[in-house]
């Protein structure tokens, strides 16, 4: 059992965190302006960001008074790697994780 990969796909199971993990693909951004889209109170995103940071998908910073928020694209090496394995699956590559994420949330906005 890899508590490390539970983890991880535990993480990715929520379309908000899959949303997240989208917005940070283009850069590091503020923990203010990641919430800036969501219908939600900024303490249930914190919650969110936790998990996020608690799995390594992303990191979190304070710089000065402001907390920063940054994707961590090496967290997904060995769920990358476990699902080589099956032989069916290619190594994560992140512009295709990327489009992944994008139609993911377009499924959950529709």
């Amino acid at each position: 059992m890899n508590t490390k990969l539970d983890i991880v796909f535990s993480a990715l199971s929520d379309s908000t965190r899959r949303h997240i993990l989208t917005m940070l693909l283009e850069d590091d951004m503020a923990v203010t302006d990641v919430a800036e889209p969501f219908e939600m109170s900024l303490a249930a995103i914190s919650k969110h960001l936790t998990i996020l940071t608690r799995s390594g998908l992303i990191s979190q910073e304070k710089r000065g008074r402001v907390k920063w928020c940054k994707l961590e694209p090496d967290a997904l090496r060995d769920a990358s790697i476990w699902m080589q394995s099956f032989g069916q699956f290619e190594a994560v590559n992140l512009d295709a994780f990327e489009r992944f994420l994008e139609r993911e949330l377009d499924n959950d906005t529709a």
